[in-house]
């Protein structure tokens, strides 16, 4: 098997296993109090999950294959590095109020400093970062549009549930929020 295609699988168990350990970490805590998720973070995983097939599935073939390996392969690794910081940097600055489903916990306050200042959900923007590098390693165009399509209608999807949720929590406080800034790009989105 090719070192880089061993790297990039490295990598994408690597990053699978932080968010489980993640998950169950968060699990342990026991502080919520009001669930809104609406089955978003399935819808999620199973869109993730799609993507992931369907993207390593094409690249195994010729068909959209770049030929500049290298360039792309180091493009995407250092794509993957940038969004899981910016992810990491996302969780902590959240602290105990980063849950994976959406939900309201005990004491719950809207957090507006790190990343949160200027971007809503720049956790998200990690990890859609983290699946463009990805697919962008594996050094075929198809192989990105077949991960980016559904990872993001999930992530639109679950932004959306969200945004509701936190406007039906925390009234005018998150109104005031999402006036001062954007969903996921600075100045743009």
């Amino acid at each position: 098997m090719n070192l880089k295609l061993i790297i990039i699988l490295v990598i994408t168990y690597s990053y699978g296993l932080f968010e489980l350990f993640m998950g169950v970490k968060q699990k342990r805590k026991g502080n919520i109090e009001k669930s809104g998720d609406k089955s978003s973070v399935w819808m999620l995983v199973i869109l993730i999950a799609f993507g992931y097939f369907f993207s390593f599935l094409i690249a195994s073939t010729k068909t959209g294959r770049i030929y500049h390996w290298n360039t792309f392969f180091t493009i995407g690794i250092i794509m993957t590095a940038l969004g899981l910081a910016i992810r990491i940097t996302s969780i902590l600055t959240l602290k105990k109020q980063f849950t994976y489903t959406v939900t309201k916990i005990e004491n719950h306050e809207l957090i507006e400093r790190g990343l949160y200042k200027f971007i809503r959900h720049p956790a998200y923007l990690g990890q859609l970062i983290i699946f463009a590098g990805i697919s962008t390693a594996l050094s075929n165009w198809f192989s990105i549009i077949f991960m980016m399509i559904p990872v993001s209608i999930g992530f639109i999807y679950r932004i959306t549930i969200e945004e509701k949720f936190l406007k039906e929590q925390m009234g005018q406080q998150y109104m005031d929020y999402q006036k001062r800034t954007k969903r996921l790009i600075p100045m743009i989105y």
